[in-house]
């Protein structure tokens, strides 16, 4: 069974149909015990890094969502990859999970064409650096859909993908051990978006 992560932030609608789709069993949850029982915990999120981390904290699952995540397959989307990092620069400083070497910056400081608009919201291709089960069926230059202003930098021995925008290789799927974290949203990437949650959920 697949746990989603209720914490008050996220696309859980979406996400949760996608799973059924794929007839894949999943639970939307902030019970520790489910958590604890799931085979593997997706968390979402979408909206500002220092509220979600603040909601989060409040939900008590932080120390547990560390523990699980070293145990079992472990997937952050959007905003949720983004915890997954250090910290991030959004707004102020903010402490994230470290989960994942790394931090979140604006997207906006790092493009070399300055027209494109931020934020990055639309269908882009994945160069794929790396081969990993999460992308066992996907494409290299496949399409996804990405909706942010905000990105993970000084993260490339984690990163197993990128897209490029505005001249910017967008940071698209990380990994560290049983965790892994895609800046798009696989929920509204059409098929290829389902097949890394179908990979996911093999895991």
């Amino acid at each position: 069974m697949t746990a989603i992560v209720d914490y008050g932030v996220g696309n859980l609608f979406s996400l949760s149909s996608s799973l059924r789709a794929l007839g894949v069993e999943s639970t939307v949850t902030a019970d520790p015990a489910v958590l604890r029982a799931a085979d593997r915990i997706i968390l979402p999120g979408v909206g500002a890094f220092g509220d979600a981390m603040d909601k989060l904290r409040q939900t008590g699952l932080v120390p547990l969502l560390l523990e699980e995540a070293e145990r079992k397959p472990f997937l952050g989307i959007c905003l949720g990859m983004q915890l997954l990092f250090d910290k991030s620069l959004e707004y102020g400083a903010h402490e994230g999970l470290s989960l994942v070497p790394g931090e979140v910056v604006s997207l906006r400081e790092d493009l070399t064409d300055q027209t494109v608009k931020v934020p990055h919201m639309g269908w882009n291709s994945l160069h794929i650096l790396r081969e990993d089960p999460l992308l066992r069926y996907v494409d290299e230059g496949a399409y996804v859909y990405y909706v942010h202003s905000f990105y993970g930098r000084n993260c490339a021995e984690s990163t197993l993908a990128v897209s490029d925008y505005g001249g910017a290789a967008v940071t698209g799927v990380v990994r560290r051990g049983s965790v892994w974290g895609t800046q798009f949203h696989p929920e509204k990437s059409g098929e290829t978006g389902l097949s890394i949650l179908k990979a996911f959920a093999e895991l």
